[in-house]
């Protein structure tokens, strides 16, 4: 079973920077994608980025694009996702989660809805 567990998560100022980190253990999946989501407070979980090993594509919701970074350690089993330039508008929680099959588009925006198996998330709070 897929275990994620995420970290990194606090309290910065608008324009400050945090890195987000993912353990992830218990796939072996060879075709996969996997990324970071978030959910704000009244608001639907979205994808933030992702990441797919069937082409090596990275995608990033347009709000992110040029803030944030996605990099994964495939032999440590990690993902990492790191955020400068935050915004107010960045405050969630933000969770890891991977799936099989997907290109990263596809999962960002629409695979990971069909998802069960989530992580505890880690709560990011940017200040104005």
């Amino acid at each position: 079973e897929v275990h994620l567990v995420e970290s990194g998560g606090g309290l910065v100022q608008a324009g400050g920077s945090l890195r987000l980190s993912c353990a992830v253990s218990g796939f072996t999946f060879e075709d996969y994608a996997i990324g970071w989501f978030r959910q704000a407070p009244g608001k639907e979980r979205e994808g933030v980025s992702c990441i797919s090993s069937r082409d090596s594509s990275i995608y990033y919701e347009h709000s992110v694009e040029g803030r944030f970074t996605i990099s994964s350690d495939n032999h440590k089993n990690t993902v990492h996702l790191q955020m400068n330039s935050l915004k107010p508008e960045d405050t969630a929680v933000y969770y890891c989660a991977v799936d099989r099959g997907y290109n990263s588009g596809s999962f960002c925006i629409l695979g990971y809805k069909n998802l069960e198996v989530w992580g505890q998330g880690t709560l990011v709070t940017v200040s104005s």
